[in-house]
């Protein structure tokens, strides 16, 4: 056993009676897989929005790009503050601090719609901030008929996520799981409705798919708080009694960690969206075949994000109950299940990318063939990069759970704005290489990001990760 996996003087007792490696390896399998399941099918939203909106052709489908990427930025930045719920409550949940669990829960819910406001006005700017980043004028207005209504789901879709952060710290991921599903079959109904003008509705294309979107986060967010209301487990915690009472200490904490996860998380989503605008640049093929692209390696991190949240609750609850031989299990035990199902997802990729590609796309529309004919290296280069995605996403969740924020923020600012973006410019543009340029500055970023991160878990203790 390495000096890493050892148990200092000021563990608990039940430190020496941890589960073996095998067991945290099966306790991840049973609480990560719900939650990559959601996950997915939190995905599958997006995912069905691209593959119809696909179907009308090339135009649309890269001005959805543009306008879901911009509308996904504004959400994951609040959704840092909703994702800081999971290993504050995990903490408080280890400790057995129950009240704590509700201060937190309540303040996230507060902080989010505060965040919303602000989310609201930027997404109205998308016009000005497209021309600025000299996009072409069709796909800006576009996408700006999109926002106008997508960006009335950004508050449901962050109250969402903060009750889903919520069931997640008590383990409860089936139920997360269950509503997200209802949530895509929903919007699968409403974007053949609504998109094409089927069962009555009107024919909206873009903007369709923005008010189904709409729907879908409203439908997911009532479903999680009726379950919480009505089921004792959850109902107990009182998280909605008074909820108009604020708490400013609670509030303080949610915000000095939520902060930088909106920061870090912001600065991986940014070098995707980075790239879309100069693949934005080269024209309108290459970006629908980039969207299609960015929609299949999002499908495949949704693995390592389900894991990393249940690695950010299980080493959070074994920080709080000073265990530090199960913090190291737990971590591990994670990145050996991740990179386990990775091996496949890369096979997947590397060997069928015409077929993943061409469930997006209308082959009788007359740009599909070059659509798919540019999205097929991409693909090549997105299984290439699966390893160092899979163990970035893990270990962010696992430093998580040791409330350890602030230096993986500036990992990531560092690897992916200071080492991805440049290099992915200067391979796509310099040096020629175009769109699989701009792939491949992507995969050096977030290879990078591994690195570090990998290496700060595994001095964690030298590090003084482990002090309370």
């Amino acid at each position: 056993m390495s000096r890493k996996d050892q148990t200092p003087p000021a563990a608990s007792a039940d430190a020496s009676q941890d589960k073996t490696f095998g067991d945290h390896v099966r306790a991840t399998l049973v609480l990560g897989l719900p939650l990559v399941g959601a996950q997915v099918a939190q995905m599958a939203i997006g995912v069905t929005d691209t593959i119809m909106i696909g179907w009308l052709g090339a135009k649309p489908l890269a001005a959805s790009v543009l306008g879901t990427q911009l509308f996904f930025m504004v959400y994951i930045f609040g959704a840092g503050l909703a994702f800081a719920v999971i290993p504050i409550s995990a903490h408080a949940l280890g400790a057995g601090d129950e009240r704590a669990v509700r201060r937190c829960v309540r303040m996230g819910l507060w902080a989010v719609t505060i965040f919303s406001v602000f989310g609201f006005w930027f997404l109205r700017q998308s016009n000005a901030i497209y021309v600025f980043l000299g996009q072409e004028m069709d796909n800006i207005l576009l996408a700006e008929d999109y926002l106008r209504v997508a960006m009335w789901g950004i508050l449901p879709s962050l109250l969402g996520t903060t009750l889903r952060s919520f069931l997640t710290a008590l383990e409860l991921a089936r139920v997360v799981l269950l509503a997200t599903i209802g949530g895509v079959v929903l919007n699968i109904i409403l974007n053949y409705a609504l998109i094409f003008g089927h069962l009555g509705a009107p024919r909206l294309e873009v903007v369709g798919a923005a008010w189904a979107s709409v729907g879908t986060q409203t439908l997911i967010f009532l479903i999680l708080m009726v379950y919480i209301l009505v089921k004792k487990q959850t109902s107990e915690y009182g998280i909605f009694t008074r909820i108009w009472v604020s708490d400013w200490p609670a509030m303080g904490e949610l915000f000095r960690l939520g902060t930088p996860i909106s920061i870090a998380i912001l600065a991986e989503v940014g070098l995707f969206h980075a790239a879309s605008i100069m693949m934005g640049w080269i024209g309108t093929i290459p970006l629908a075949a980039h969207g299609v692209a960015l929609q299949i390696a999002a499908v495949a991190f949704m693995i390592p994000l389900g894991f990393g949240n249940a690695a950010t609750v299980r080493i959070g609850n074994a920080f709080g109950k000073n265990n530090y031989l199960a913090i190291g299990r737990a971590g591990y035990a994670a990145l050996f299940v991740v990179l386990s199902i990775t091996i496949f997802v890369a096979a997947i990729i590397l060997f069928f990318p015409r077929y993943l590609t061409s469930l997006f796309l209308d082959m009788n529309n007359p740009d599909a063939a070059q659509v798919l004919a540019y999205s097929i290296p991409l693909l090549l280069v997105a299984a290439a990069f699966q390893f160092a995605d899979s163990l970035q996403g893990v270990l962010v969740g696992a430093l998580r759970g040791l409330k350890d924020i602030n230096v993986p923020m500036k990992l990531g600012i560092v690897s992916y704005w200071l080492i991805g973006v440049p290099a992915a410019y200067i391979l796509a543009f310099p040096l020629g290489l175009g769109g699989v340029g701009l792939w491949i500055g992507l995969a050096f970023g977030l290879t990078m990001a591994s690195i570090f991160l990998m290496w700060r878990f595994y001095h964690r203790e030298r590090l003084g990760l482990l002090s309370s």
